[in-house]
């Protein structure tokens, strides 16, 4: 079999040349690890802001703007708006899972973005999509109150505003969408962070 390994990020990187985790050594995570920091630093806004644009010219199934189009008015409105850098990205990406991972995409969007923007944003793009259904009076099957079961927590109001101000409304083609490069040094920026440990899953 051709052995073809996919290309470096620098030219001064070198390989890993065991490729089973079974049997790295010391001296494998150490050079992994020092070219890993690096790496995300410069990839991870870079892919993340991928995974969005890919969308950009993508159809849609009824609403009169695509899922590309809606987060760029969200995030638009919020910097339109004077929201804080942290408050515009998750704005931009709250939605980024909406149309790959349809049933839980607030959770989906929250765990991109958890290691690096305060925890009642987190808080907020997990559980936006639940706060929505107060605005889908009449879909059926749909419960309009589901909210109710996280009222009094610190970040409930909040959530409902961003609901009612930058996500049930943003599906419109007369709406403001600055271009996605006025985002990028934000998203870059967030993403260059020291991430914070996240708890282990129950």
């Amino acid at each position: 079999m051709t052995e073809h390994r996919s290309a470096l990020m620098r030219p001064e990187w070198r390989y890993v040349e065991r490729q089973a985790l079974d049997d790295f050594r010391a001296e494998d995570w150490t050079l992994l690890n020092a070219q890993r920091t690096p790496y995300y630093a410069e990839q991870q806004a870079r892919q993340a802001l991928r995974l969005l644009s890919a969308s950009a010219d993508d159809p849609g199934f009824g609403y009169q703007v695509n899922n590309y189009r809606h987060c760029v008015q969200a995030a638009t409105l919020a910097l339109q708006d004077g929201r804080d850098e942290d408050y515009v990205v998750m704005a931009l990406l709250h939605d980024i899972g909406f149309v790959a991972c349809p049933q839980n995409h607030g959770p989906f969007a929250a765990q991109l973005l958890a290691p690096y923007i305060p925890e009642d944003l987190v808080w907020m793009l997990e559980r936006h999509m639940y706060f929505q259904s107060l605005h889908c009076r009449e879909l059926p099957g749909n419960d309009r109150f589901a909210r109710e079961r996280w009222r009094g927590h610190p970040a409930f109001a909040a959530t409902a505003e961003f609901v009612a101000r930058y996500d049930q409304n943003t599906i419109s083609p007369r709406l403001p969408e600055a271009p996605l490069s006025v985002f990028e040094p934000m998203v870059q920026r967030v993403f260059a962070r020291p991430p914070r440990s996240l708890a282990l899953p129950p």
